[in-house]
């Protein structure tokens, strides 16, 4: 079975530690089209571990906004990488 370049680079990604990686910077760089600039520009980090998105702000009313945006950050963040990967959020 022939397979494409970039087949056989998702399918490392997916069997290596790094697919978590890439899909925190595949997140970092849409985050703002996802969130908006003001969230955007307040949120300092984006990490995924497992399943779960941490999302690091030291803006009080911002972890108010996003605990209260968990269910849509959720489904944008899964319909922008096209899986459903991310199935909690922690904002920190």
């Amino acid at each position: 079975m022939e397979m494409s370049l970039g087949d056989a680079m998702k399918a490392f990604i997916q069997k290596s530690r790094l697919k978590n990686g890439i899909r925190a910077v595949q997140i970092e760089e849409v985050w703002e089209q996802l969130m908006g600039k003001t969230i955007s520009k307040y949120t300092e980090k984006i990490q995924i571990i497992n399943n779960t998105l941490f999302i690091r702000t030291s803006v009080g009313p911002l972890k108010q906004e996003l605990h209260y945006q968990k269910p849509q950050i959720i489904q944008r963040v899964n319909e922008a990488l096209g899986e459903k990967l991310i199935t909690e959020v922690v904002i920190q």
